[in-house]
């Protein structure tokens, strides 16, 4: 590993290890240098509202990796994707599987653009666009979002982009249950999973959404 802090080298271990993720020593470094980038752009374009690195590290590393264990295809595509969460710690997890990181917001695309060229990320694609903007060729099999606004435009914005029997995941705090009902009919939750947050008493959702025509297929 290069040269991070001990401290938030041991931390991931430990986030690490409660989440079963068994990462090799260059993820690890990739992660922390990530974080390093992006506490360092931070201050001077406000990318995240968490300004301390080691609460970055909990609330944007570990909760990205959350959704690690719901990454069984690609092409994945982050909409939404901010300062590339979790689009590039997941990159990171899954350095054979390709994603698409997309986002609206000029001055974030331009950190992810550097900060995976700087950390040698083949498999990450920046895209400067609104999600229902882009055109996605070919369709992905996952959209994943970590904070884009309600299920509804989450579901209507990137439909074009997802392939016929691929998924949405969206990440949520509490479960969402009027957004749920807020749903177009063609769309069905198919599973709701709560996980925890280390070291932290913080349970998210992770919401499977498919299309109601293919959702009995699986």
């Amino acid at each position: 590993m290069s040269a991070h802090d001990p401290a938030l080298v041991a931390r991931l271990a430990t986030g690490l290890h409660d989440l079963q993720l068994a990462l090799p020593d260059l993820a690890q470094d990739q992660l922390l240098s990530y974080l390093e980038q992006l506490h360092k752009w931070n201050k001077a374009y406000n990318l995240s509202g968490i300004k301390h690195i080691g609460d970055m590290l909990v609330m944007h590393l570990l909760d990205s990796l959350l959704l690690a264990p719901f990454i069984d295809a690609d092409p994945i595509a982050d909409v939404g994707t901010g300062a590339g969460l979790p689009g590039i710690p997941l990159a990171i997890c899954f350095p054979d599987r390709q994603f698409r990181l997309i986002d609206s917001n000029s001055k974030k695309t331009r950190f992810i653009f550097q900060t995976a060229a700087l950390l040698g990320l083949r498999n990450v694609e920046v895209i400067h666009s609104r999600a229902e903007d882009y055109e996605s060729h070919p369709q992905v099999a996952i959209v994943t979002s970590r904070a884009f606004a309600s299920l509804r435009d989450f579901v209507d914005r990137c439909d074009h982009m997802l392939a016929p029997q691929g998924k949405f995941l969206a990440m949520k705090g509490l479960i969402p249950d009027a957004e749920i009902a807020e749903l177009p009919a063609r769309y069905q939750v198919v599973a709701i999973h709560p996980v925890s947050l280390p070291g932290t008493s913080h349970v998210r959702h992770v919401l499977d959404i498919r299309r109601t025509d293919t959702a009995a297929a699986h």
